[in-house]
């Protein structure tokens, strides 16, 4: 059987739908040359995200799930597993969403259930943690801030998933900037989030992010593919780019858990 092959995308993305789902086929066509099977675009990657946070943020547009971007997008992933997040528009209230398409339909959605501050009046809290299950093995995502909240992965983990999907428009520290991105904060957690969430779940994290810049807000980029013990298998750094590794998810998984296994190892009682 052949091993699945993992990618984390990063990129800009503006508000520009049109110019959006063009950059998202050409992402998918490179994936798809490189025989990708499962591929996770950035957060906000249909519409872009905020221009800054708090007053006077500009929002992204808001997006039916029936929208023809995203119906655009589903079509263009065929037999490929595509993760991509918009700002959805549901019954008077928007959310930031990830969705996750195939040739065949939705797969799973997830809408981020954790907001910094700032962003509270542009989006609509989601309130769950789901895994879902994919051509892949089983999936759960998680956009951007979400992954600061240790129990969001675990969440997941406990829910069978095995890869865990980072979508994320992340960008450097908006109160104290670095003049060097290695030396930036945020460029820090980041990194250090990714790994600590594979790491402490045994799971496989796929973790994209948006690159360049949108009104006041850098991005950070560093997208990347980290394996079931915190070890980075892939990445594209600060540079815009497609980080890809192939991974035995099952065997990966199943290897790290083998003599600790921290899930089975936890001690619900004794937490407060």
């Amino acid at each position: 059987m052949r091993v699945p092959r993992l990618a984390a995308v990063a990129a800009a993305f503006g508000r520009d739908l049109d110019h959006a789902v063009e950059r998202v086929a050409t992402l998918v066509g490179h994936a798809r040359r490189d025989g990708v099977d499962l591929l996770v675009l950035p957060d906000a990657a249909l519409g872009g995200y905020l221009t800054r946070l708090g007053p006077g943020a500009e929002p992204p547009p808001a997006l039916e799930p029936d929208h023809p971007a995203l119906l655009a997008v589903r079509a263009l992933a065929g037999d490929m597993v595509v993760c991509v997040g918009y700002r959805e528009a549901d019954r008077g209230r928007c959310y930031n969403t990830a969705v996750c398409l195939h040739g065949d339909g939705v797969l799973g959605t997830h809408r981020k259930v954790h907001q910094p501050p700032g962003e509270s009046g542009v989006y609509a809290a989601g309130e769950v943690f789901t895994a879902f299950d994919t051509p892949v093995g089983r999936l759960g995502m998680l956009i951007d801030y979400d992954k600061t909240f240790p129990e969001s992965a675990r969440a997941l983990a406990l829910d069978g998933a095995q890869v865990l999907a980072c979508l994320s428009a992340w960008p450097t520290n908006v109160t104290n900037r670095a003049s060097r991105m290695s030396q930036d904060r945020q460029s820090r957690l980041f990194d250090l989030y990714d790994r600590a969430r594979a790491a402490e779940n045994q799971v496989v994290l796929v973790s994209s992010n948006q690159t360049g810049t949108l009104g006041g807000m850098r991005f950070l980029g560093q997208a990347k593919v980290v394996g079931p013990g915190g070890d980075v298998l892939a990445r594209t750094w600060a540079k815009a780019g497609i980080a890809a590794a192939d991974v035995d998810v099952d065997g990966e998984v199943g290897s790290a858990r083998r003599v600790l296994h921290h899930l089975d190892e936890r001690r619900p009682g004794a937490y407060r």
